[in-house]
């Protein structure tokens, strides 16, 4: 095997601010510590997270890498002490604690996971911090459940197009929201029963309709704010709303009566500063349940556009103009 390089090219946050203070520069390699394995990368993704550590406002957990970059597909190059469950030459895609944004990227043995059969490295890495996400929040912690219902709001973002094929492919009746008609024919044709244009349409209306008045059982929610009681309004009796991110607000006023008498559920969660322990285990729980649904090509990644690594800024505008359908990426040259 050919000699690691001694430095690498990243993208590094220069100070807290907009997507220009995004810049290329190098750092030294780092070294597989026990149980890590080190990627060369081919591909990252670009996730919402990535913009708020960018703007100062979601900080790396203790030990993380300050780059930004949940997610990379590529090579393993080097192993940890401790590692067997990975060999020098894999090709895997991979959660990362940080640091995607780089020519090489260390992350936790068992936040790995083969290549789906049939996808490429830029497909696979479009995958994990969105599937990841999708199945804790939505069938672990709001426990959707056969017959049930799901609305997901955002449904052309990346966690939407995920969080609907995901769900469809269970069998689930699936709804969506979307802020435009062409975002609206998307969800639809990767299988929500309706996209509901909230611009143009009331979510909560549209549901009791959909729904013979009775509601949706989940709700997958990124807005929050003023939206939480409306979703409340929109919920099943014994509903859950799960909420992952607060574009619309980290406040609200609820009544509280509603979630009382119709014994409603509201939860929450992030996936970044959760232990290497749980996230293995979502590994395996997707390795099992849904990379085979990949592999058949039941799901599909859904990729709007792929930039350079040194164009980071760019993707991270392009991410904020909310403009996009599915994942936005980065490919990397290697060293």
């Amino acid at each position: 095997m050919a000699q690691l390089p001694a430095d690498m090219q990243v993208i590094e946050i220069s100070h807290p601010g907009g997507p220009e203070v995004l810049r290329v520069a190098r750092r030294p390699l780092a070294s597989a510590g026990p149980g890590e394995v080190l990627i060369r990368v081919v591909a990252a993704g670009v996730n919402r997270p990535d913009c708020l550590q960018r703007a100062g406002a979601y900080a790396p957990p203790p030990g993380a890498s300050d780059l930004p970059g949940l997610e990379v597909a590529g090579t393993i190059v080097a192993l940890g002490e401790g590692v067997s469950s990975w060999r020098i030459g894999d090709s895997v895609c991979a959660l990362t604690p940080g640091g995607g944004y780089a020519q090489y990227c260390l992350t936790p043995a068992g936040q790995c996971l083969p290549v789906p059969a049939g996808l490429d490295l830029l497909q696979a890495a479009s995958l994990p911090e969105t599937f990841f996400t999708v199945w804790i929040n939505v069938f672990e912690r709001a426990h959707l459940a056969p017959g049930e219902t799901l609305l997901v709001q955002g449904g052309s973002s990346g966690i939407g197009v995920t969080a609907i094929q995901l769900a469809r492919a269970f069998g689930h009746r699936v709804f969506a929201t979307a802020g435009s008609a062409d975002k609206c024919a998307a969800c639809e044709e990767l299988g929500a029963e309706k996209a509901i244009n909230y611009r143009t349409e009331d979510f909560v209306e549209a549901i009791k309709q959909l729904t013979g008045g009775k509601g949706v059982d989940v709700i997958l929610d990124m807005v929050g704010g003023d939206y939480v009681p409306r979703e409340i309004k929109a919920l099943a009796t014994d509903g859950r709303l799960s909420i992952i991110a607060f574009l619309g607000g980290t406040r609200t006023t609820l009544d509280m009566g509603d979630i009382l008498y119709r014994r409603l559920t509201i939860t929450g969660s992030t996936l970044r500063p959760r232990t290497v322990q749980y996230k293995t285990q979502i590994a395996q729980a997707l390795r099992e349940k849904v990379w085979p649904l990949l592999g058949a090509g039941t799901i599909r990644p859904v990729i709007h556009r792929v930039f350079p690594l040194a164009q980071a800024a760019q993707a991270h505008a392009l991410m904020e103009s909310g403009t996009h359908i599915g994942k936005i990426m980065l490919s990397v040259v290697p060293a």
